[in-house]
């Protein structure tokens, strides 16, 4: 049974910093990318960070200067440093496995989500 769990989600006030985890098993994930998304209230699901299976990085554009995604392949956990972060970053915060890149529908695993809340 594959499980994704996130962790590291909070409230923090607007320019600080939060580093997420999310650890995967039930699953050989090296042949496998990983990524980070977020849905905000009303929103659509919408691509934050990836690492596919080569380890090439990509950033949404509003996370790129801000944000850091790393994968550790060996443990099946990939983070997502957050910082210098804004009121519009509120999102739950997912990571998932498939191609580690922007593509939603075909990323077939999903954590459960952490939710971040920004504040001013």
């Amino acid at each position: 049974q594959v499980q994704l769990v996130e962790s590291g989600g909070g409230l923090v006030q607007a320019g600080e910093s939060l580093r997420l985890s999310c650890a995967a098993s039930g699953l050989t994930f090296n042949n496998y990318g990983m990524a980070w998304f977020r849905q905000a209230p009303g929103r659509e699901r919408e691509f934050v960070a990836s690492v596919n299976s080569n380890g090439r990085e990509l950033y949404e554009v509003f996370a790129k200067g801000r944000f850091t995604v790393s994968r550790d392949i060996a443990k099946n956990t990939i983070d997502l440093q957050m910082n210098s972060l804004k009121l519009e970053d509120t999102a739950v915060y997912y990571c998932a496995v498939g191609p580690g890149d922007f593509d939603i529908p075909r990323y077939e695993y999903w954590g459960q989500g952490t939710q971040v809340t920004v504040s001013s």
